[in-house]
């Protein structure tokens, strides 16, 4: 099956990505054993100009469309699930601290470094930070923080603390902010021992009490950037997110059924003279599940399009909109999951070769659909909108 892709440049994000098709293949395993992304895949990832692509253009990205961010992931999915999980945890960490933070925190962060900024973490605000004279001391545990084996900044999410309770925020919901704080701050206490998606580093972690300044932490909903002129850095942080996620399951799922398709003509099972690819059962799941996936990914780049186009045409971000665009992800994440798992069965015991492609994409499917971010709630909260039950659901 050829990917098909708007994006075909090799100086744009896709590009730069399928040019690491062979160095991430043949480095999988050892991400997987090194429980983090290989330095290696790493370095190229730097050498190449994908790890800061989808930054803004003061911090080295070209902005891309939501179209290019969804086929560059799918594309590094397909390659690995842990390598697209680090396209989707540190390619949207660096865009929006470099989008939103002040020009103070850029300064410190990106243009004192060359804009060589590598950053991971959990931005859900499971810390307090108490506001003190040009900052926040800040406190608190974090789990799952994709990326930050190899991330020389960390994100943390925290609730802006005064006198021992939330600062609120307009709406009635307290604030929520994320704080970068440099590596050396950061309690790592590891954790990631896990079924599926070894290769992210995706550590857990803590702060003690740790001086963050203002300038070097940014609002979680913000939309208001202080550099970047494409839509997306008008849109927040969540839709992007969403996309990630939406693109992550579709790569992975795509190259189970890339591979099983391979392997159909060679594959033969115990007692049956026929070739996998000879069966009408086979045939036919595959017609199905190939259809299905290219419906959810027309789908995802329809409600991501339209939402950003909308947008870019001035108009706002409305609750409509933001549900679209969660309920594309969650539908595609549950088209791929079901898909991953007919060609897990179509391919038999070659599926569960250890080290296999197949069998290394099928953990990957099952420990990355567990994420909250493309759970039930989602679909629920989308309908209650669609209904008229709710007008807003902020967390979309």
């Amino acid at each position: 099956m050829t990917q098909t892709s708007t994006v075909q440049s090799t100086t744009r994000p896709l590009g730069l990505a399928r040019g690491m098709r062979d160095l991430v293949v043949a480095q999988a395993g050892e991400s997987e054993r090194l429980r983090t992304i290989a330095p290696s895949i790493v370095d190229e990832m730097w050498a190449s100009g994908l790890m800061s692509s989808f930054n803004p253009v003061a911090a080295g990205g070209v902005e891309p469309s939501f179209a290019e961010m969804i086929e560059t992931w799918i594309e590094m999915a397909w390659q690995d699930g842990s390598f697209g999980w680090i396209g989707i945890a540190n390619l949207p960490s660096s865009f929006a601290a470099a989008a939103y933070m002040s020009d103070e925190g850029f300064a410190e962060v990106f243009t004192a470094n060359d804009n060589r900024v590598t950053m991971g973490g959990q931005f859900f605000p499971n810390g307090q930070g108490v506001v003190v004279d040009g900052g926040y001391r800040v406190t608190g545990s974090w789990s799952f923080g994709s990326g930050t084996g190899h991330a020389e900044y960390v994100c943390a999410g925290f609730f802006p603390m005064v006198d021992g309770q939330p600062v609120m925020g307009s709406g009635g919901l307290p604030e929520m902010h994320v704080a970068v704080v440099p590596r050396a701050d950061v309690v790592f206490t590891d954790g990631w021992h896990v079924q599926g998606l070894k290769g992210t580093g995706s550590y857990d972690y803590g702060l003690d009490d740790v001086f963050v300044p203002a300038g070097r932490t940014f609002p979680l909903f913000s939309s208001s950037p202080y550099r970047g002129s494409s839509p997306a850095t008008r849109m927040g942080l969540m839709p992007v997110t969403a996309a990630g996620h939406a693109a992550w399951a579709l790569g992975v799922a795509k190259s189970m059924l890339d591979d099983v398709e391979e392997l159909a003509a060679t594959k033969f099972r115990m007692s049956d003279m026929a070739s996998l690819a000879s069966r009408p059962t086979f045939q036919k799941g595959l017609a199905h599940h190939v259809a299905a996936w290219r419906a959810a990914r027309l789908l995802v780049l329809d409600a991501f399009g339209t939402a950003e186009a909308a947008v870019a045409a001035g108009e706002d971000l409305t609750p409509g909109l933001r549900a679209d665009m969660r309920v594309a992800a969650v539908y595609a994440t549950d088209v791929a999951r079901e898909a991953a798992e007919w060609a897990h069965l179509a391919a038999g015991t070659t599926s569960i070769r250890e080290g296999s492609r197949l069998e290394r994409a099928f953990r990957d499917i099952y420990t990355g659909t567990q994420h909250a971010f493309i759970s039930e709630k989602v679909s629920i909260d989308v309908a209650q909108i669609w209904l008229g039950i709710i007008d807003d659901q902020p967390g979309l």
